[in-house]
């Protein structure tokens, strides 16, 4: 299914409704909305496997645009609204966009960066105008509503975060396969959570990141209705899935520990029963905070650990990970290897870096010494997301963390993870990054930078609790030797944290 089999079916559904404005985007809208911005797609010469770029908040035509560059073939990158211009301008150019939209809240931003993003031909800006834009609106209007001839599947080019350096670009191969054909992202939605065109879909976070983008294109291949957020809320959430009798939703763990940190009587006040699957992945969730989590909702919340590369995908139910507590799952795609620094198979309990083995093909665009560097060494075909975990005896997969966040202290491997699954359910912590800064005599130090719940209790005597806290949980020598506190980490709105940032601050 796709929006324009929805649309003729149940043409004034809801397929998208902003929770913050209740603007409703019907079936019958998002597939005319889509169809003319793909006959102008191909007015400007853009054929399947061309590419186009686009900058939008939690918009009402997000998908819209989305879909258009979807059903006509094309690599489509979703960039997220937070990027400052240099940032912006390097994704542009460098995914080699004709077209680039974007929108009159974003337009500061978005008209700096036409000096450096030559080879864009067209630039379309949704709600208004500026310098070098046509407008959206006026754009399309002169378009049909009817599909174009030549339908085809295009696929989405999305970029990293950028926590470790400058993004990259993840280049699935394009199959060009009908619209009809719902690709393997489809069937594992429906198997594993069982969705229909009944189900309604909270999405709380910024829909350019890929879980996002491709889970509510997945739902709506289904007709189901979308509730978008334009930006998070704790409490807000909870009134909207009362409000809407949400049925499916994906989140992160910082949202849960927002969640767990609100006044019981608030927690208490909504309706939850609605909820039939509460998805998280993104990072790692600490245990106390999961298992808060499944005795409030229940054993609901299913778990998947995967990547913009697409080259695996692991999950676990409630049930299962309350018998293997901290674990991302087992693999449902293909088997999961965990290997030392020279490719040799580790044993079950032994860490090492996680390779996938997977027959999904895909490219860092532009960079072969990149897409080289996540595969196996020994040539065997496996790829790796630059984790470090190991398997238990059941194949069920722990993460340890990130290879390039590992810190080595006194020639001693330190997980920072650790700390941090410790110190972020303490209660006067809001969030907290745990990192290796440089020391004279060890190589590097353990350090923690928090954000108190309140800046006023941020000093020693709170460096001091935290420190002793997590020295009641952990060894000494993976706790932080000292605390640092700010009013905001730097972290993308889908959970992942910019440890890089912080990073280069001490280490410049």
């Amino acid at each position: 299914m796709y929006p324009g089999a929805i649309a003729a079916v149940t043409p004034d559904k809801p397929a998208v409704i902003m929770a913050g404005s209740g603007q409703v985007v019907t079936y019958r809208r998002l597939d005319e909305e889509s169809n003319r911005l793909a006959h102008l797609f191909r007015a400007a010469g853009l054929r399947p496997g061309d590419h186009v770029a686009f900058m939008l908040p939690n918009h009402p035509l997000f998908l819209a645009v989305a879909w258009a560059a979807h059903r006509s073939g094309l690599y489509y990158t979703a960039i997220s609204s937070r990027l400052q211009r240099d940032e912006l301008a390097y994704i542009v150019d460098n995914c080699g966009a004709r077209v680039f939209v974007s929108s009159a809240a974003l337009a500061d931003v978005a008209t700096s960066i036409t000096a450096d993003t030559p080879r864009v031909e067209l630039r379309l800006m949704l709600d208004g105008t500026a310098e070098g834009f046509q407008s959206y609106e006026e754009a399309v209007a002169a378009h049909p509503v009817t599909p174009i001839e030549d339908e085809v599947q295009g696929a989405d080019m999305l970029y990293s975060s950028g926590t470790t350096g400058r993004p990259k670009g993840v280049k699935p191969t394009l199959a060009l396969e009908p619209l009809t054909e719902p690709g393997p992202l489809f069937k594992l939605i429906s198997f594993l959570f069982a969705p229909s065109a009944d189900s309604v879909y909270l999405s709380p976070a910024p829909l350019y990141h890929a879980a996002p983008l491709r889970y509510c294109m997945t739902f709506q291949r289904l007709g189901a209705t979308l509730v978008i957020m334009e930006r998070f809320d704790p409490e807000e959430y909870l009134r909207l899935v009362e409000k809407y009798q949400v049925t499916h939703s994906q989140l992160v763990p910082t949202m849960f520990i927002k969640m767990l940190k609100l006044p019981e009587e608030t927690r208490a006040r909504y309706d939850l029963s609605s909820l039939r699957a509460a998805i998280h992945a993104a990072a790692p969730c600490p245990i106390p905070v999961k298992e808060q989590m499944i005795e409030w909702w229940g054993p609901i919340i299913h778990e998947y650990y995967a990547g913009t590369e697409g080259n695996g995908f692991l999950y676990v139910s409630s049930a299962d990970w309350l018998e293997h507590k901290g674990t991302v799952g087992r693999s449902l795609l293909g088997p999961v290897h965990v290997c030392d620094e020279e490719g040799n198979e580790l044993p079950p309990g032994e860490h090492g870096t996680i390779y996938f083995e997977s027959a999904a093909v895909f490219e860092y665009h532009g960079d072969p010494d990149k897409t080289r560097s996540v595969q196996d060494p020994q040539g065997r075909g496996w790829t790796t997301l630059g984790d470090i975990g190991y398997l238990d005896a059941d194949g069920f997969l722990y993460l340890t963390d990130r290879r390039s966040y590992m810190i080595i202290s006194g020639g001693v491997n330190i997980y920072p993870q650790e700390a941090e699954n410790v110190l972020c359910v303490h209660p006067k912590v809001a969030d907290v990054a745990v990192l290796g800064v440089p020391d004279e005599e060890m190589g590097e130090q353990v350090k923690a930078v928090v954000q108190p719940v309140s800046m006023d209790e941020a000093g020693p005597a709170l460096e001091k609790e935290l420190i002793e806290y997590c020295r009641s949980q952990l060894a000494h020598y993976k706790c932080p030797k000292s605390v640092d506190f700010r009013a905001e980490l730097p972290r993308h709105p889908t959970g992942k944290l910019y440890k890089r940032l912080l990073k280069d601050e001490y280490w410049t």
